[in-house]
């Protein structure tokens, strides 16, 4: 999209809106999703003829074992994309053909085309493998509109969001050194988001700004290594001074109670409007339904989808304070390299409550900023669940909380898993492995620190410890 690759964060501030103001914001919302979804349906198009040509299947049966026959095969996938439009620079060109319409009275040109581009890459990833579908924005789902440089369409002047005729004045806390940093530093581009708390629209800017983001003097960072288990639930941590297993957002438990009692009363509810639409045993009848949503039911969702708004924000809180005391340990993280969809198959509710998978990705970001890095290697080659430091492998129950093995090493698995991600390496062709002597040679060390990290989970939970943890 043309954006330089210098280093960059986001800082968000609100804005002031009138309802004349946010009505016409809402106007290019739903023109923007609109944009979105053209774009979606052509990509799409211009995807599967590309799979079903002669020219696209001939490039997937070339080999690609050198250097040349790689080169070779990438030139023949990038002529079979822009034979058939499959480009992101082709789809900005469709993006500019729908704007003549009544979508270029809301619209401009750039963000147009950074609609385009999403459009483009969200159905690129169904080819490279990473996404099996993608998904149309339904009404009201398109909650963020970006330029693509601070100096036409969305962009930022004097404290103000101005946006071809629209011109939203900020709020700016300016006791706020995290705010104040941002506006000091040069903006690259704009994006407005939207976004509903309490019943109402709120609207706000996100600056995506040029160096780096406001290191807060307690949000320091130091200079060494800490190994991870990282399971759908919790996290054990284990460093050269002390190891911890944490339960990932333990204080979001009220919350999650009392979205778990509306969602019961939701289906009571539309059951109750509905009768019609289930089966006897209990089921939702096959095919298109009419639904009857009753005033009631209609504020039941309202409170449901702000108790989700706000968990998530609580959520994200949560993660990244863990982050931050882990940043204050160390800098450099090494942890299995696990399949958090498959979390999400197995345990979907724990996941979907903790997001563990979230947590690794907020600490790839941060720990890279911080000029740290995030090691993660595969379980296929060194299945540390499994594994003793005396070489015995044994494929233990999920239910099975301690490690035990006749050598006479015994440990909570999660913190013992963590221990071993401390020991793994890589050989000269790339190949992670345990180093099962430098695990033997440390274990008298790090075995107190382990010992102590259940004594302080007993402290802090002093009646009943979650049964993952085995306590």
């Amino acid at each position: 999209m043309g954006r330089s690759k210098t280093d960059s964060f986001v800082v968000e501030i609100p804005l002031r809106a009138n309802s004349e103001q946010t009505r016409k914001a809402l106007a290019r919302f739903e023109a923007g999703r609109q944009i979105y979804n053209a774009c979606l349906g052509e990509a799409l198009k211009r995807r599967d003829q590309m799979l079903r040509s002669k020219m696209y299947r001939a490039a997937l049966a070339m080999p690609h074992k050198t250097k040349e026959e790689i080169k070779a095969r990438a030139e023949a996938f990038k002529e079979a994309r822009e034979k058939y439009g499959f480009t992101e620079f082709s789809l900005h060109a469709y993006a500019a053909r729908i704007r003549d319409s009544w979508l270029g009275e809301h619209i401009d040109a750039n963000t147009a085309q950074t609609l385009a581009t999403r459009a483009y890459s969200a159905v690129n990833k169904t080819v490279t493998g990473e996404a099996k579908r993608v998904r149309f924005k339904r009404y009201g789902e398109l909650n963020t509109l970006e330029g693509k440089t601070n100096k036409q369409g969305i962009r930022w002047r004097d404290g103000c969001l101005v946006w071809n005729g629209l011109e939203l004045p900020a709020i700016i806390d300016e006791d706020d050194p995290v705010i104040m940093h941002g506006l000091s530093c040069p903006v690259k581009f704009v994006r407005l988001v939207k976004r509903t708390i309490r019943g109402r629209t709120r609207l706000y800017a996100q600056l995506v700004c040029e160096g780096k983001p406001y290191q807060k003097k307690k949000n320091y960072v130091t200079e060494g290594k800490i190994s991870l288990d990282v399971g759908p639930s919790i996290v054990a941590e284990v460093g050269d001074t002390e190891a911890n297993l944490h339960l990932f957002c333990r204080e979001l438990d009220d919350i999650h109670t009392k979205i778990r009692v509306l969602q019961r009363r939701m289906d009571h509810q539309r059951r109750a409007n509905n009768p019609d639409n289930y089966n006897p045993d209990g089921t939702i009848k096959k095919g298109r339904l009419q639904w009857k949503n009753s005033k009631r039911y209609l504020r039941t969702r309202a409170r449901f989808a702000e108790l989700n708004r706000r968990q998530a924000e609580h959520r994200k809180s949560l993660h990244g304070k863990l982050i931050n005391d882990l940043l204050r340990k160390g800098n450099q993280f090494y942890l299995e390299d696990v399949s958090y969809r498959a979390f999400q198959r197995n345990f979907g509710r724990s996941v979907n409550y903790r997001a563990s998978g979230m947590f690794v990705n907020r600490l790839e970001q941060k720990a890279t900023a911080a000029k740290g890095r995030v090691v993660k290697f595969p379980t296929a080659s060194t299945a540390l669940s499994q594994m003793c430091q005396c070489g015995r492998k044994e494929k233990k129950k999920l239910s099975a909380r301690w490690h035990r093995c006749d050598c006479g090493v015994t440990a909570q698995r999660d913190l013992y898993s963590g221990f071993l991600a401390r020991h793994v390496k890589i050989d000269e062709e790339g190949n992670y492995y345990l180093d099962r002597q430098s695990a033997i040679e440390e274990w008298p060390t790090i075995k107190p620190l382990l010992d102590e990290a259940i004594e302080k989970v007993k402290r802090s939970y002093f009646y009943v410890a979650p049964a993952s943890f085995g306590i």
